[in-house]
């Protein structure tokens, strides 16, 4: 499970799939993000939750991605 978490191709493939999804007219994740910067009026448990399933792929991924990084990095600064 550990390993799956960490592996920044497999979250990209969950972040294009599920974090877009539905893809038109618009990607669903964009349409949550614009309400929220648009002082989240009217939004109710049950947006705040699937802005919250939406996005959870896009952060796993940039976590995944900032690990990947420094680990070669760090293997870089080793040899």
């Amino acid at each position: 499970m550990r390993s799956t978490l960490n592996d920044w191709r497999m979250m990209l493939v969950l972040s294009l799939t599920l974090g877009l999804a539905p893809f038109l007219p618009e990607p669903h994740l964009f349409g949550k993000i614009r309400w929220v910067l648009g002082g989240a009026e009217g939004m109710q448990l049950m947006d705040w939750l699937d802005l919250l399933m939406h996005g959870t792929p896009w952060l796993l991924f940039i976590r995944a991605a900032t690990l990947a990084i420094r680990n070669r990095q760090k293997a870089n600064t080793a040899t």
